[in-house]
């Protein structure tokens, strides 16, 4: 198949592209590497199956595929509150050109949400029908706010079009190709560890999060692609740790020594994250594969290459 990733040199596109590539398909990546790297993908530049366009998502632009991975969009909070703007555009304006993108050519087009829909929830762990607790006036409202108009867009498109979709939300996710300072915790600890500084723990640590490991996330999106369900569906790690218990995992696993510090949490941080997989187990035949520790020891190795 022909297949468009947006957001392809990114973390997580660019694991998907791998996995695209090694099926034989027909890859256009596009990234306008705000985020994204080059030396993700590096490695497809000589294959003649794999294109490389350098676009911006909040322009139109005119292909020929089959189907659509639409990943573009900044998805920590150092990147997309850096410019909110720009943030919303790019979930508003880039879903809208690829959702007329996919009816235009008839090709079946997978949103790329986000547990952020969920906001600081007060139902756990998040199924698929709650919906939700965002704060819209709030600093992470652009990217929060921006991702539930994505989803609205994405099912108007499909009743009105009949536009095939696919909706995941997508829980923390983490492994090689993280950027060493985007703000999340899981590169935080491990680039503060690797740099003999004191690891930062926001509040008082027992916030929770679920951290997938990024080749099963990968699987995921791949099975909700090519299934017959809609979604939306979580996609994420159900294993609940809580941030201290992360660092001191991470501490453990580098620099034992390592000073933990506190500072205060950053406004509307949610306080409990646990994706639901009823869903993925039920029409995907979908459940994570890789223990955190085993998918920490992997993320490490790849920091250390690049953290000194």
């Amino acid at each position: 198949m022909r297949i468009l990733v947006t957001g392809g040199a990114g973390f997580i596109g660019s694991h998907l592209i791998d996995r695209l590539m090694e099926q034989g398909h027909d890859v256009i990546c596009l990234d306008n590497f705000y985020t994204g790297h080059k030396r993700n993908i590096l490695k497809w530049f000589d294959n003649p199956y794999f294109e490389l366009v350098r676009h911006d998502i909040t322009e139109p632009i005119r292909l020929e595929v089959d189907q659509i991975y639409h990943l573009a969009c900044p998805a920590s909070p150092v990147h997309y509150q850096f410019n909110p703007v720009k943030t919303i555009k790019t979930n508003v304006l880039g879903t809208l050109y690829m959702m007329g993108l996919a009816k235009r050519v008839n090709a079946r087009l997978l949103l790329a949400s986000t547990s952020e829909v969920y906001g600081d929830p007060d139902v756990h762990p998040q199924p698929e029908e709650y919906r939700g607790n965002v704060n819209c006036t709030g600093p992470r409202a652009c990217y929060d706010e921006g991702k539930r108009v994505a989803e609205t867009l994405a099912f108007e498109y499909h009743r009105e079009h009949k536009v095939d979709i696919r909706v995941a939300r997508i829980f923390n996710t983490y492994g090689p190709r993280m950027l060493e300072h985007d703000g999340r915790v899981v590169s935080n600890f491990i680039v503060q560890a690797l740099q003999k500084t004191p690891l930062t723990i926001y509040g008082d640590g027992s916030q929770t999060r679920s951290f997938c490991y990024v080749s099963d996330l990968v699987e995921g999106l791949i099975r909700l692609m090519n299934n017959d369900y809609i979604g939306p569906v979580n996609l994420g790690n159900p294993g609940e740790y809580t941030i201290l218990e992360l660092a001191q995992m991470i501490q453990g696993m580098i620099n034992p020594d390592a000073e933990l510090i506190y500072k205060p949490l950053p406004q509307d941080d949610p306080k409990q994250r646990q994706p639901d997989i009823t869903k993925a187990k039920t029409y995907l035949n979908w459940q994570p594969t890789i223990a955190l520790k085993e998918g920490l020891e992997m993320t490490i190795n790849d920091f250390r290459e690049r953290v000194s």
